[in-house]
């Protein structure tokens, strides 16, 4: 570890918050010029893009035969992006969700997840595995593009279902939002090119920015002994992982919420399909080391899963909800060091998290489901005020 190191980093925090700007503002010129919803553009465009850090990181982890740091590197970074990203997300501002994604985007992301922990029992995702989730990846894709064609054509409901989110969200965002900028009202939209040149630099200053900070930061852990696959499973996952904070929080800041929330679930998907499937297909498969099946790709798989039940509530990721998910992937990390380093504190950390925080979690947002379809079930009828305003004493006439 040296000075050089430490300026990686810094460095590769300075790209990518210009790539995620320019990103952000190209793919939302871009959706409007398409035709297509920020939305299918987040799970699209959006998505791929961002995963391009964990792409070449994984292919040159393969290629340099560091198994451990490529299936490190998807797992650690589709756990940070949900904890991580979707939580620091949530947490600046309420993340709506569409009715497009709870039917269909987010139970593919958990079925993708499952589908994964299946195939890295033998350990090992081979070839035809591999082709398998590329093959998903690619379909889920054209799938989106199509969906969201359809629905610009024929006026369907998946950019009028952000109209219902909006009115609610309207109420939850605690003021969050209030202060960003409406990018429909902050300036006329670039053209295609200079839209599809925006996203380009994006792209170009995202992978730079990761690869300088996934560089320095491993070199600094590497100094300190820690292992490949814990180095995969943190460093290098949350390094690769900031692409999709910088563009998810950049998004929301400027009022494109649709883009913040595909991004995340988008980008999942290309993680497991594209940065999974593609090496494995390449390469002739990627062993799977045992504490990964064991630990690791099960927490990605209730990650995925808890998106469920968490969107399903108002169709929003309020922030408290948001501080709880970046809570969660700080106990993570931290339980995932203490059992690297095999350190006396493991246990007991291991017995509050398993006896005490997860059953309480799990009260709070069973409660949280069970009120939500209460308030379904029973609304709140609306305020009389007109009526009252027409029986007063003097009052004109409706």
């Amino acid at each position: 570890m040296n000075v050089l190191d430490i300026v990686r980093v810094i460095g590769g925090l300075v790209l990518l918050v210009g790539g995620g700007e320019a990103l952000v503002r190209g793919a939302s010129a871009l959706a409007t010029r398409l035709g297509l919803s920020p939305l299918v553009v987040g799970l699209t465009v959006v998505s791929v893009a961002t995963s391009a850090p964990e792409l070449a990181v994984t292919l040159g982890a393969v290629l340099r035969g560091e198994p451990e740091i490529a299936v490190g590197n998807v797992v650690g970074s589709n756990i940070a992006n949900v904890l991580l990203v979707l939580g620091i997300t949530a947490a600046v501002g309420s993340v709506l969700v569409k009715r497009d994604m709870l039917r269909f985007d987010l139970p593919f992301l958990a079925g993708l997840s499952i589908l994964v922990l299946v195939f890295s029992v033998d350990g090992r995702v081979g070839p035809v595995e591999g082709t398998l989730l590329l093959v998903l990846f690619v379909g889920h894709m054209a799938w989106s593009v199509w969906r969201g064609r359809r629905a610009g054509h024929d006026g369907a409901d998946l950019n009028g279902a952000a109209q219902d989110g909006a009115a609610q969200d309207g109420a939850a965002q605690d003021g969050a939002a209030q202060d960003a900028p409406d990018p429909d009202t902050s300036g006329p939209r670039p053209s295609a090119l200079v839209a599809a040149l925006l996203v380009a630099a994006g792209v170009g200053l995202l992978v730079l920015g990761a690869n300088f900070l996934v560089d320095g930061a491993t070199a600094i852990a590497t100094a300190f002994g820690v292992s490949q696959l814990v180095i995969g499973l943190t460093v290098v996952a949350v390094g690769t992982s900031l692409p999709e904070l910088a563009a998810s929080v950049i998004a929301v800041r400027r009022g494109e919420r649709d883009i913040a929330f595909g991004n995340v679930v988008g980008s999942n998907i290309a993680n497991i399909g594209l940065v999974l499937g593609l090496p494995s297909l390449l390469s002739g498969g990627i062993g799977v080391p045992e504490s990964a099946v064991a630990f690791d790709i099960p927490v990605m798989v209730a990650v995925a899963l808890l998106l469920l039940p968490v969107a399903f509530t108002g169709s929003l990721i309020h922030r408290s909800e948001g501080f709880l998910f970046a809570g969660f992937y700080v106990a993570y990390t931290v339980y995932v060091l203490l059992l690297a380093t095999d350190h006396d504190a493991l246990r007991g950390f291991t017995i509050t998290m398993v006896a005490y925080v997860l059953p309480m979690f799990g009260i709070l947002l069973a409660g949280h489901v069970l009120l939500d379809l209460w308030d379904r079930r029973h609304p709140a009828p609306s305020p009389p005020e007109a009526h009252h305003d027409r029986s007063r004493p003097g009052a004109p006439p409706g």
